[in-house]
């Protein structure tokens, strides 16, 4: 074995539970081993895609010779500053919002909700280090794989290096994924701003918080912290937050968010930031004019330049690929700063030795795609010879769900989408009013929307807004990849009462639009003679 420099990343605070992450998932003690004389595959980053690649290729059995490495926390951001802690908060959050909404359920909300967020924080950072042991250094020696801790650079297009070790490699993988992108605000970083990477550090809620961003994870967080006790101020640059989403979902969420007081600044231009003696001062135009505030209207002014000053800033837009570093033109593998590394849909570079997983070359930057586009690189590095059998990235059916309250899942195509391609489509609805369920929880104010091919019980895409949308969003997801349509959908009970009984309520509309004139006119006949 050999010693390798590796620099420590950081973990605020260094509780027993980030103690207890850090010795799992980038253990201070590590030695990284002698590396074997070549690899039949390196991987480089130990996030989603680069640990389900490693693990998977280790696991067959062939006695393969692998390598991982990985510069700074296994894992990735699904466990250390994504997924799983957001959830935990989020899960509090939640907690929180149904305490406020108690009396309609006839449950007396107390006057005051003590939150104490340092627990809730705390909650959070037990539960990382619980689950951490999945994505531990030590699992993967266990599994036979030689696990590199540092930063990895390509010396040629057959080798890496890592600290002073070389690695050839036969294969090889990218999988270092992305990080919060950094936006070109003057002052911004003078005056310092939190990332997802940095803003479950926080032991103490801020009193007054902007959120730049109205994507998902602006949104998410946005409206976990105002629920935690924050005054959050949501700037965003278009005229809608989700603008990306089915409007009619995004709109919901909107007034959600317009009734738990959120300040919606939406349409905006970000001019500057200031560090001053009264907070961080964000300065601003509205372009279109458009503002709403759920506190309070303090006569803001079309294009003209104002401002809002808050204790702490939130960056949620955007995600940048981490090609730093790589040295990826000795390699002679192509990337884009922006879109990283360039693939085609076989996730091969244009070094054909060489492929990429996950966030660091796909636009869908999720965990669970980053897990499929891994399944689909061990297929087509191990078993695929010659190039035959090979997979697709673009035959994948991709779900994704935004984790406000309520929940936005879709999978497959928008309408707007489908009429780009020229399809002809119908589009039902099922309201959530509708549900008996839905108004025994409280929770009418959803729907489900099915996209079929007219003509057909086809179905090319949903989107469900629910609370617990991303629960129920897989159903359709498999009948897309199996290709059931909503005439056999329709034939599958479902419990009573559920939320999930929308799709069935829906797979029935169809089949009520299948009865035409003549149609009943026959059925009238065959129950006559019969």
């Amino acid at each position: 074995m050999t010693s390798s420099i590796h620099q420590e990343p950081a973990l605020q605070p260094l509780d027993e539970y980030n103690q207890i992450l850090m010795s799992q998932v980038h253990p201070p003690d590590w030695v990284n081993p002698q590396p074997a004389a070549c690899y039949d595959l390196v991987v480089l980053g130990a996030g989603t895609a680069g640990l389900v690649v490693a693990a998977g290729a280790a696991g067959l059995g062939l006695g393969l010779k692998i390598a991982l490495v990985e510069k700074s926390l296994m894992g990735g951001d699904c466990l250390n500053v994504g997924c799983v802690p957001s959830k935990c908060v989020i899960r509090s959050s939640r907690v929180v919002a149904d305490m406020r909404s108690a009396a309609p359920f006839g449950i007396e909300p107390p006057p005051e909700i003590g939150i104490d967020f340092a627990a809730v924080m705390q909650r959070m950072r037990k539960i990382r280090a619980g689950i951490s042991h999945h994505d531990s250094a030590e699992r993967f020696r266990n599994l036979g794989i030689d696990l590199f801790l540092g930063s990895a650079e390509f010396v040629s297009p057959e080798a890496v290096r890592v600290g002073e070790s070389q690695l050839r490699f036969k294969k090889a993988v990218i999988a270092t994924g992305a990080r919060a992108a950094r936006p070109k605000i003057p002052g911004l970083a003078a005056a310092g701003y939190l990332t997802n990477e940095t803003v479950f550090s926080l032991t103490e809620c801020p009193r007054r918080l902007a959120v730049i961003g109205g994507g998902p994870i602006g949104c998410e967080l946005a409206q976990a912290f105002q629920r935690l006790g924050s005054e959050v101020t949501l700037l965003h640059k278009h005229a809608h937050l989700l603008d990306r989403e089915d409007a009619e979902a995004a709109e919901i969420i909107q007034q959600q968010f317009l009734q738990e007081k959120l300040d919606l600044i939406l349409g905006c231009t970000l001019e500057k930031v200031e560090a001053t003696a009264a907070g961080k001062v964000i300065y601003y135009r509205q372009e279109n004019g458009r503002q709403e505030n759920g506190r309070q209207e303090n006569g803001r002014q079309e294009n003209a330049v104002q401002t809002v000053t808050v204790d702490e800033i939130l960056v949620g837009a955007g995600r940048a690929p981490n090609v730093d570093g790589l040295n990826l033109e000795r390699a002679g593998v192509e990337y884009d700063a922006r879109r990283g590394v360039v693939v085609n849909d076989y996730l091969q570079t244009s070094n054909p030795r060489i492929y990429a997983a996950g966030d660091i070359c796909m636009n869908w930057k999720f965990t669970h795609a980053a897990d499929a586009a891994a399944r689909i690189v061990i297929k087509n590095t191990l078993f695929s010879p010659f190039g035959l059998r090979r997979s697709k990235l673009s035959s994948l059916v991709m779900p994704w769900v935004t984790y406000t309250a309520p929940e936005i899942a879709h999978v497959g195509l928008y309408e707007s989408e489908a009429r780009e391609q020229g399809l002809d489509t119908q589009t039902i609805k099922i309201p959530f009013s509708d549900l008996d369920r839905a108004l025994a929880d409280g929770e009418p104010e959803g729907f489900l929307k099915i996209l079929h091919k007219r003509g057909s019980d086809q179905i090319l895409g949903a989107t469900i807004v629910a609370q617990h949308a991303g629960e129920m969003i897989s159903e359709i997801t498999l009948a897309i990849v199996t290709k059931q349509g909503l005439s056999a959908i329709s034939g599958v009970i479902h419990p009573y009462p559920t939320q999930a009984e929308a799709i069935k309520k829906a797979a029935d509309a169809y089949r009520r639009t299948l009865l035409t004139p003549r149609t009943k006119s026959l059925l009238k006949f065959l129950t006559r003679i019969s």
